[in-house]
């Protein structure tokens, strides 16, 4: 097997002919037509004007010819031995008088006529009396009226073949493009093609993806390694993951380490207007890969053709999208062989894919990169800390700490935003302050501390976030305060700040306590004004998710038990009869109340320092962790656990890759943000 990749490897490496541009030769013909038209050589003519003609050229006896042309313009030639005089040689340079070019053999000299009847009756008298030639003729008309012609004809091929590009959703070949649709829009990388000077150093994190996919590009380069033992390359490997985890990243990357030739192209290419082209791509993409094999293939966002076939027919199939699957799958691993070329794919929507394109013997692997833990945000930062001038002494585990729940695409976004607000403060380096302000601007939204605001509504807010902080901090599983501000942002006219514990198994205790400190900004404004606002919409959204959750998902209900409805039924008909519905409501009703009174409870004892909470924050408008202790005293249920962060080259590398897939409620996303 080794023998015949290598021979398919020089096979691969013969040039290839380029496709003729036909747009060049449109251009080289419009440059000559306009050249022929309006850069007509004129030589050495000089302009001159009648008055100077007749005083000096004329009267002197050095004019041998006049050609007067198309009844405008008077071209005159000087005799040979006149255009010795000083006269001539200012308006000659050497050069030109010299080489028996135009400015030599004339015509010298033009102006324009005025009054052509006048003109022609003088021009006989002088030739009489100065014994001069002369000629009256029309120019050649013959390229203004080809120009004519060609005009109309050019612009219609032009908007033609613009009609074409806009059909055939462009590409290459001009003329020929009608006939390219079916080809494939897939760009190599690689061999002769374009680098994505990627590799695995640039991918931080992804430890286990990175594994796996490193020893699909050692066995397209050492071969020999694992065919001695009788093993196969798996013939597809798929990348499934939430946005922004680095899938495209680490697919970069192959095509950045692995020499051979790499196409990339993303699951809407092969979609088109017209029937059957998709499928027709697809086979001249393996087509291609096949001849300059071993070769990589990546299809990025393979969901927008591999949807599973036969959903919602009633909704109407999309018969092409289908037909480019089949094709696809036939492709793969159908009854022709097709060795030597490995397909990747990328989608974070794995569960609406096809079961055929899943099954062994097509994508053998499902590579899964997931949001980078507190030692994988630490190596992001890393990276995209290093082109980027900051402060000697950073603390980047600091920063890997208060980012939970972001993915490498947001850290990326977070040091770009903190870049930014440093270059606004005309700072030269950037220090830690900027890379906190760019976490609540990404969090919360752009600051807007120009917003109108009345007195009574600022003290309101005030108290719905003192509401959250009082009850978080008396609390034994709520997460910690980070801070909390009343002024307004993106959508918020304040917020408290959490930052949640990165844990893999949520407790009932746990998800109860949290709902309580949601709760707290609308019991403060009950237990303070005897009357509640709508402040607490994304409370009360927040809370009423996580109610459902525990008991319809989780099984955390004593009612319902130990079932689950998740991801179960069809989207039309419910899982469950009308009456376990009915008793499910009154779960989530009487959960939501229970920790709501709690809240009231909680606020009702501590109800003067959280008045003290309030009035801080309506001076200060942003307190921090301190100010709570300094009116709370140290947290009762504080723990001393530190977690410790590994450098990038402590993580070990064969680290276990099987992690618990349960769901949790609160998946540690960004930092928890109480709008009102």
């Amino acid at each position: 097997m080794a023998d015949n990749i290598k021979k398919r490897n020089n096979k691969a490496k013969k040039p290839e002919k380029q496709p003729i541009n036909f747009y060049w030769i449109y251009a080289v013909i419009a440059v000559v037509l306009l050249s022929l038209t309006f850069f007509q050589p004129e030589g050495g003519v000089r302009k001159t004007t009648q008055k100077e003609f007749v005083k000096v050229m004329l009267k002197g006896g050095d004019v041998k010819k006049v050609d007067f042309i198309d009844s405008k313009y008077a071209q005159i030639t000087i005799k040979k031995e006149s255009l010795k005089k000083d006269f001539y040689k200012k308006k000659f340079p050497k050069k030109e008088s010299l080489i028996g070019g135009v400015a030599k053999n004339g015509p010298h000299f033009q102006f324009q006529v005025l009054n052509a009847e006048n003109f022609s009756k003088k021009l006989v008298v002088w030739g009489d009396e100065y014994d001069i030639q002369y000629d009256a003729y029309e120019s050649n008309k013959m390229a203004e009226n080809l120009l004519g012609w060609l005009i109309p004809i050019g612009l219609m091929l032009a908007l033609w073949m613009f009609m074409m590009r806009r059909v055939t959703g462009g590409g290459m070949g001009g003329g020929s493009q009608i006939f390219n649709i079916g080809k494939s829009k897939a760009k190599m990388f690689g061999e002769k093609g374009e680098s994505t000077n990627t590799t695995f150093k640039d991918v931080a994190g992804l430890e286990g993806a990175k594994e796996e996919i490193k020893e699909i590009v050692d066995f397209l380069k050492n071969p020999e390694k694992y065919t001695e033992l009788g093993a196969k390359i798996p013939k597809g490997a798929l990348l499934v993951g939430p946005p922004g985890t680095g899938k495209t990243l680490l697919a970069k990357a192959v095509a950045g380490e692995a020499k051979v030739p790499f196409f990339s192209l993303s699951g809407s290419d092969f979609v088109e207007m017209f029937v059957g082209v998709g499928a027709s791509r697809v086979r001249d993409l393996f087509k291609q890969a096949k001849e300059k094999a071993p070769s990589i293939i990546f299809i990025d966002e393979i969901d927008a053709i591999g949807r599973a076939r036969g959903k919602n027919a009633q909704m109407g199939s999309n018969d092409e999208r289908e037909n480019t699957l089949n094709q696809l799958l036939t492709e793969m691993d159908g009854f022709g062989t097709n060795s030597g070329v490995i397909i990747l794919a990328a989608t974070n929507r794995a569960d609406v894919l096809d079961s055929a394109l899943l099954r062994a013997g097509r994508f053998d692997r499902q590579i899964y990169a997931d949001m980078p833990d507190l030692n994988e945000r630490r190596a992001i930062f890393d990276v995209h800390l290093k082109p980027m001038k900051v402060v000697d002494n950073l603390d980047i585990d600091f920063l890997a700490k208060q980012t939970p729940g972001f993915s490498g695409a947001d850290i990326a976004n977070l040091c770009n935003e903190a870049a930014l607000i440093a270059a606004r403060k005309k700072k030269k380096v950037i220090e830690k302050q900027e890379f906190l302000d760019a976490v609540d601007r990404i969090v919360g939204g752009l600051e807007k501390k120009n917003k109108i605001i009345t007195k009574k509504e600022k003290h309101a807010i005030a108290i719905h976030e003192a509401g959250h902080a009082t009850v978080s901090w008396m609390l034994e599983y709520a997460s910690p305060l980070v801070k909390v501000t009343i002024v307004p942002r993106g959508q918020s006219l304040g917020a408290a700040w959490y930052l949640p514990e990165e844990r893999q198994l949520t407790t009932k205790e746990q998800i109860l306590d949290e709902m309580c400190a949601a709760l707290g900004g609308r019991a403060a404004e009950l237990v303070t004004f005897n009357k509640i606002s709508t402040g607490a919409l994304s409370d009360l959204e927040k809370v009423t998710k996580q109610a459902n959750a525990m008991v319809s998902i989780y099984g955390l209900s004593d009612k319902i038990g130990n079932v689950s409805y998740y991801n179960m039924g069809d989207g039309f008909t419910k899982p469950f009869s009308e009456k376990t519905a009915a008793i499910m409501d009154e779960e989530v009703k009487e959960i939501t109340d229970i920790q709501y009174q709690r809240a009231i409870e909680i606020l009702t004892e501590h109800k003067d320092k959280m008045h003290q909470l309030a009035d801080k924050l309506l001076e200060k408008e942003v307190i921090f962790k301190e100010d709570l202790i300094a009116i709370f005293g140290e947290r009762p249920f504080e723990k001393d656990e530190k977690v410790e962060i590994k450098k990038t080259e402590e993580i070990v590398e064969d680290q276990a890759v099987s992690k618990d897939e349960s769901k949790d409620i609160e998946n540690p996303e960004k930092e928890e943000l109480k709008e009102d």
